[in-house]
């Protein structure tokens, strides 16, 4: 993440701080429930843009069922606020792997590095953007965000990404609207209470509480294929297990054990309900609300595919739309076949 773009105010400052001592409090939870502790198994670590956000479920939901166990894995789950640190953490040998949004991969790419989604969680954003109760009025659609504060988990993450998308697709350029970075869950929805943002991007279970507070309202929908269709124009990709690609061709045998572990949790999510996967989940992420929670896993079960592989024309709507406005990625070759393999998920499908 660039240091000198990490905020655009005092409060976003304050807001970010706070984000961070809810990660270490997460990467402590992660600890505790994930690794085993007793030094057995291939270690892995694994970095989550946010372990509690629903978006990102499958990764501690698959150390909870045992499959990382099953496999012969000692996985140590760890957690940013935003994606972008996720990937930095990644390209700077912290951890082996990193879960997060696969337009990851095509950016590093044109920056020189060579980074792959090898189990793709989903074939839509899961993001939602919402307006605050206050700027409702003022904002029906991304035409409106002109003049606006919006909210983003991370300067250069995918919120980020996809926002400044909306935008200039609205005929809104990049340059007339303000990105703010406030994390996610409260954070996020103090800044949007507290009108430091005018509205934002964010996910369940943030989503949910927003709702449930009526501190504000959706304006875009993503959380299904049908929404990012409307919204993208197309299947979007984004949640996924990335990986260095040079890492990933000296350690196959133990990539294909994450990648079956991995495609066995998301057809475990595809035959259970909401309020089973709940159950399956820490304690904490339900903030007290357990209703609420499986409301929050409900409304963005969608996003997620059933066996990891890669959507059809995936790629090419994540290209299109980083290419809307990313100017490095708009003047630049991609190759998209280097972006991601099914090698792995094909043969854990098997």
């Amino acid at each position: 993440m660039r240091k000198s773009a990490r905020y655009t105010t005092l409060a976003a400052a304050g807001l970010l701080a706070l984000s961070s001592l809810t990660a270490c409090a997460n990467d402590a939870a992660s600890t505790a429930a994930g690794s085993k502790g007793d030094g057995k198994g291939t270690k892995v670590k694994i970095m989550v843009g946010g372990l509690d956000k629903v978006i990102y479920l499958p990764a501690m939901l698959t150390q909870r069922l045992g499959y990382f166990d099953a496999e012969g894995l000692d996985v140590e789950l760890l957690s940013e606020p935003a994606g972008v640190q996720a990937e930095t953490a990644l390209v700077s040998g912290q951890v082996q792997g990193a879960v997060g949004f696969y337009d990851h991969t095509l950016d590093l790419q044109v920056k020189g590095k060579s980074v792959e989604s090898v189990v793709q969680f989903s074939h839509a954003p899961g993001e939602v953007e919402v307006v605050s109760d206050k700027a409702a009025g003022d904002i029906a659609s991304p035409k409106d965000f002109k003049g606006k504060k919006l909210g983003v988990t991370g300067l250069g993450s995918s919120t980020d990404f996809l926002t400044k998308y909306l935008a200039v697709k609205n005929g809104v350029k990049v340059s007339e609207f303000t990105p703010v970075a406030v994390g996610a869950g409260p954070t996020f929805i103090s800044a949007l209470q507290q009108g430091a943002i005018d509205g934002g991007m964010t996910t369940d279970p943030t989503v949910a509480t927003i709702l449930d507070k009526k501190a504000g309202k959706v304006l875009i929908d993503m959380r299904t294929p049908e929404g990012s269709q409307a919204a993208l124009g197309g299947p979007y990709p984004s949640s996924s297990l990335y990986m260095q690609t040079d890492w990933v061709n000296s350690h196959k045998d133990t990539v294909q054990k994450l990648a079956n572990a991995f495609v066995k949790t998301l057809k475990w999510m595809s035959t259970h309900s909401a309020d089973e996967i709940a159950a399956k989940m820490p304690a904490d992420y339900s903030q007290g609300d357990k209703a609420l929670y499986a409301q929050a896993i409900k409304s963005t079960l969608p996003m997620f595919t059933k066996d990891g592989v890669m959507p059809a024309n995936g790629p090419e709507t994540v290209e299109k739309v980083l290419k809307s406005f990313n100017p490095t990625i708009k003047n630049a070759k991609v190759d998209l076949s280097k972006t991601f393999t099914t090698e792995f998920v094909e043969k854990a499908a098997k």
